[in-house]
């Protein structure tokens, strides 16, 4: 073997060993593992967050809107469903479309009978819900069931992070108030 090709393997063999040694990349790949999971995670934490902030919103409109039934502010002043409908929608100031609120109000006819559970909606071929909502104020002494309900849009989050409960994808937040209204003042 000459002297000049055994200078040649040497070098060869140097940039192997200084190419396993070098570490100058090694952040870069090591962001790059690490990103993707961390970037579902931000994902997933700021749309719980939104779900949840919606949800307390929708919380805080029920409570409120179930007092004016509840006071027989919606009763003397004879609200429609409509105008009752748009006091509810009064009351939201962000992160709610009015015209997707969904607003229940039933007479029933014992505490028992009270029915706060979640309804099935049905779609059209739209995906816009088709449920015809009752609206029943009651009279003073009634039991009176309001439910106040929305479907939030759910982006499906990354590694199968999904907080739908709908077969269309989204996510029905609902809140109720089962109440009996307050005795006339006349």
């Amino acid at each position: 073997m000459t002297g000049s090709s055994h200078a040649t393997r040497r070098r060869r063999g140097n940039r192997r060993t200084s190419f396993v040694r070098d570490s100058r990349g090694a952040t870069a790949v090591e962001f790059a593992l690490v990103a993707a999971p961390f970037l579902a995670l931000i994902i997933a934490l700021i749309q719980t967050f939104l779900v949840f902030f919606a949800q307390q919103l929708l919380e805080s409109v029920a409570r409120q809107s179930a007092r004016l039934i509840m006071t027989g502010q919606v009763q003397s002043q004879q609200l429609t469903q409509a105008a009752f409908k748009q006091k509810v929608c009064d009351q939201v100031v962000i992160l709610f479309n009015c015209s997707g609120l969904m607003v229940d109000v039933q007479v029933a006819t014992s505490w028992s009978s009270a029915n706060t559970a979640m309804p099935t909606l049905t779609f059209n071929a739209q995906g816009a819900v088709t449920n015809a909502w009752q609206y029943n104020p009651g009279n003073a002494g009634d039991v009176v069931v309001f439910r106040v309900m929305y479907v939030w849009p759910v982006v499906l989050g990354p590694l199968g992070f999904n907080l739908s409960n709908l077969s269309s994808g989204n996510r029905l937040i609902m809140s109720s108030a089962a109440f009996q209204n307050e005795p006339s003042s006349i």
